[in-house]
Formats: C-alpha cells, structure tokens, sequence
C-alpha cells in the first residue's frame, strides 16, 4: 500500500475544509470508501482546485455524511452556527400579508428547496446510467402533479447551442455548473439527462440534475411571500407521494453541498434599495438581525445592479421552513422601513 499523501490546499484557501482537516484526521479517513465508491479525496477536489472555495468539499451520496463526518460535522456546525441536537420540524403553509403591493421595492419573491433521490449517489458521484433513471423518474412524477401545477418538461440533450442559449436568455434552463462545480464532478457529461420542468404559468419549476437531483422553484413577480411558499409546499407534496427524498435525523434533507442540508431551502426577495444600497452597512447590519443573507442582482459572486439586491435566508439547519418564511417577512419589512426613513 502506498503512503498517504496529505493535500495541499493553496496558501490563500480560506475554506473550511482546510481549516478542519488535520493530517491526522486526512490519515483516517482517506482509505474510507461509502457503499458507492466515494472517498474523501474526490470530496475535496473543489476546494483543492479553487483557493477561493468557501466550503471546499462535497457529499458524493447520503453516506458521506456519516462516513465522513469527521470532517463534515466540523464544517457543518461552523457554517450553520448550531450547537447540540436538530429537530426537523414538518413544514405548514403560512398566510402572511404581501408586503409591497404598491411594487414600490420587492421585484419579485421566490422559494426554492434542494432535494435528492434516496438509494442515488449524488452529481458529482453519479453515474450516467442513474443519472438517467433519476430523470425518468421525476419525470414521470411530474405528469401526477395536480391541476394548477402541470406544464412540461424540457431535456437539453440535443439541443443546438442557439437553442440552449435561447433557453438560458428566457431563463428556461440552467448553464453548466461553475468552477466549483466543475471540479467537484457535477459538469460531467452535461447536458445528458438535464432539463427543466415549467408549470403552464412558469410560477413553479423543478431543475433536474443540476448541483442536486431536484431544485423545486416556485417564484412570481410580486411580494406575496407566504403565496409562493405555499405553492411550494403544495408540489413538495404532490412528488413526495412518488419520491423518495435522501434524510436522515441529524442533519434532515441531504445535499451535495453541506450548506445547503437541513430545509434545503433558500427564500428570497429581488429588492430595489436606492438609499441602502449607498448605505450598505446599516443594510448589513439589517440583515443580519434577522438571520438573512444579501447576495448580487444575478445571485451568488455577482454585483448589485441598479440598486437590485437579492435578499434571502441565512438559516436552513435548526430551523423549519414556515419559521425562515416568518423571519425573511419580518426581515424584509424593516429592510423596506429603513429604505423609506432614509
């Protein structure tokens, strides 16, 4: 057996895993393998490849979370900032008022939840062949979706470039995956077995194969936040009768991303703030009081334009999706005060 090599993260790397995976701890783990195949080193390749990774490492499947959670539970408890045991709570539709019917501020409001098929490796892991069953099987979960939900599924595979780019410009599919994506494995053999899902009215969407198996949309261009997160609800229970969703007790819905577990759910606002956006630590300050998170115009890594944040939770572990719509309507409208005091 050759000897254990420890991996050399860049000088600059700032991610988590580096900051938690000791030599010691690598010599423990590297030789493990989940029932899939999936080690620690293809877990860590993002985070090996690109020093600016925040996180730095992946799950391969459901089992990475207890074979590796030596390295895992670390980097959970420091990203999630929870302490103790987790109760996942079940999620119950909400009815809060919109809070900008004049549209004077929220652009529009969307909910969106992550979610794997249990018995799947996930994408940076999986396989063509099960990547193929995943997308029939949501497939054919989709064609039982009730009335008010039903619309059409679009694959990529064989589209031309000009088609798929006509697609993305409509925002009616998704692009190869970033970097970190990418060096994780979840690009490969893009786009086989991808494809998007649209209900009739485009408030509800489902993403297959992207970062996770499914990410469930739902989103319109108002400020009705409890709507959209009920419309929500409704589909999640509508699949649920036909699939399976990766859980487990301690840490609830399993993702490829370990930020991501928990709810898996990212509830968010597009917001014009002309004022806060020249006054961005009191904005900071304001999202941080209620666990919310601000991100760029176009989403993660990218620049405010016009004033448009996006606006969204900070919490998915420890918390129950009904509270984080609670807290991001409570948030919101001190956000859309502040704007108006200014």
């Amino acid at each position: 057996m050759q000897p254990l090599i420890f991996p050399t993260f860049h000088s600059n790397s700032r991610a988590l895993v580096k900051q938690y995976l000791t030599p010691a701890l690598y010599e423990e783990l590297a030789p493990l393998k989940t029932h899939t195949g999936f080690t620690l080193d293809a877990a860590i390749q993002s985070g090996l490849k690109n020093p600016d990774s925040s996180i730095g490492i992946y799950a391969g499947d459901a089992q990475s979370y207890s074979t590796f959670s030596s390295i895992l539970d670390p980097i959970i408890h420091a990203y999630h900032a929870v302490e103790g045991s987790i109760e996942h709570r079940p999620v119950d539709k909400t009815l809060l008022a919109p809070l900008d019917p004049d549209k004077a501020f929220i652009l529009s409001s969307r909910v969106r939840v992550a979610r794997n098929l249990k018995g799947f490796s996930f994408p940076c892991h999986i396989t063509g062949q099960d990547r193929s069953r995943v997308e029939s099987l949501v497939s054919e979960a989709i064609k039982k979706l009730p009335r008010n939900l039903l619309g059409s599924y679009r694959g990529f595979k064989g589209l031309v470039p000009s088609q798929m780019q006509d697609l993305l410009n409509r925002k009616q599919a998704f692009p190869k995956g970033d970097r970190f994506q990418d060096a994780a494995g979840i690009n490969r053999n893009f786009p086989d077995s991808r494809g998007i899902f649209a209900s009739l009215d485009k408030k509800f969407m489902i993403w297959v194969n992207e970062e996770d198996h499914l990410r469930i949309i739902s989103m319109e261009s108002s400020s009705d936040i409890s709507g959209v997160f009920n419309r929500l609800c409704s589909g999640l229970d509508h699949l649920s009768n036909w699939l399976d969703f990766a859980f487990n007790k301690k840490y609830g819905f399993l993702t490829s991303c370990p930020t991501n577990i928990g709810t898996a759910m990212r509830a968010g606002v597009h917001i014009r703030l002309r004022k806060l956006e020249k006054k961005q630590a009191l904005l900071k300050r304001l999202v941080n009081r209620y666990n919310l998170q601000i991100r760029g115009t176009g989403g993660e890594k990218t620049l405010v334009d016009q004033g448009i944040f996006d606006i969204s939770n900070k919490q998915r572990l420890g918390i129950c999706g009904t509270r984080i719509i609670e807290n991001l309507h409570t948030g919101v409208a001190a956000i859309i005060e502040a704007e108006k005091n200014l």
